[in-house]
């Protein structure tokens, strides 16, 4: 993942990713560190980014799933 920014994940295109960047979220694994804190759960992360970023369910829904698929390869 290394630094790449928060808009190469799936669902998060410039709008979103400028939301998260001004809530602290500028990186990839940033974002990747909080999906861990919650658990991979799907509920919990869709929930967080409506909350952080203001995103719809499809745009977080794309996330998770990108993030889940990274760590089922990787972790």
């Amino acid at each position: 993942m290394g630094d790449k920014p928060v808009t190469d994940l799936a669902g998060i295109g410039p709008v979103l990713g400028t939301r998260l960047k001004s809530k602290g979220f500028s990186e990839a694994y940033v974002v990747l560190g909080q999906f861990l804190i919650l658990k991979k759960n799907k509920e919990l992360f869709v929930d967080w980014m409506k909350e952080t970023a203001g995103s719809n369910t499809k745009q977080a829904s794309d996330c998770h799933q990108c993030l889940l698929d990274w760590c089922e390869e990787f972790l």
